[in-house]
């Protein structure tokens, strides 16, 4: 953690190398600010069908630490909403979850 999942319309998912800019800013965000180590940063692109809403959906799955306060997870969604932005042209809607240690099971 912290996993990164974009979902786009399948119609506008972005070319490969608007994916490959956006997957190195997504990646450069989780090492800083929130201090993760490269290992444990995961950026998925899935294609759906849009029915209603942003023409992106970002949700941003990440441990809870005490070093990720209110103020760095506005930092860091500001910065993730502006390098969707400038790698796709679109809005995005961001959405980050945060789970302490006794609510995370995981294997890999």
């Amino acid at each position: 953690m912290p996993n990164v999942t974009f979902y786009f319309p399948i119609s506008d998912m972005p070319p490969d190398d608007a994916r490959a800019r956006l997957t190195d800013a997504c990646t450069a965000l989780c090492i800083d600010p929130l201090k993760a180590a490269l290992n444990n940063v995961h950026v998925l692109f899935v294609g759906v069908k849009h029915g209603r809403g942003h023409p992106v959906f970002a949700e941003i799955r990440y441990r809870q630490q005490p070093h990720r306060t209110p103020c760095v997870m506005a930092e860091f969604m500001e910065a993730l909403d502006a390098a969707i932005r400038d790698t796709t042209g679109l809005t995005a809607r961001v959405r980050c979850f945060g789970y302490g240690p006794a609510q995370i099971y995981a294997r890999n």
